[in-house]
């Protein structure tokens, strides 16, 4: 077997890798009903099978004859901006009551994340009359 031969058949399973866990991401997308729930398939999931097809890029890319190093910075921005960007969209859900949240500590000033000021709680309930 040459190296063109593996390099091919290298392409080909991370296409079907990444095809098969970016299938069960979109599953777990349409199935989940809440929020919280519905944000893990496409950040875990989703992270593994884009991961999975760039890789596919490089192999091919490689068997080519070519470099690139373009897979491997989208693969780097990828992985570290999917769990930040999964952090803000599960804080944001929180902060809108439209998920289920963790009940509250016992001292609210120990988790900010819920600590609200008294002056913006008279201003929300002005504004919402």
């Amino acid at each position: 077997m040459s190296i063109e031969v593996i390099g091919t058949y290298a392409t080909a399973v991370c296409l079907l890798i990444g095809s098969g866990f970016i299938i069960v991401g979109v599953i777990g997308l349409l199935k989940f009903n809440d929020p919280m729930t519905r944000l893990h398939a496409p950040t875990k999931v989703g992270t593994i099978g884009i991961g999975m097809l760039l890789l596919a890029s490089i192999f091919h890319s490689f068997v080519l004859g070519e470099t690139s190093v373009h897979e491997i910075l989208i693969m780097a921005f990828l992985f570290v901006t999917a769990p930040i960007s999964a952090h803000f969209i599960a804080k944001v859900s929180m902060h809108h009551r439209s998920c289920d949240v963790p009940p509250l500590p016992p001292r609210d000033d120990t988790w900010s994340t819920f600590s609200v000021p008294q002056a913006d709680r008279n201003s929300e309930s002005v504004a919402q009359d």
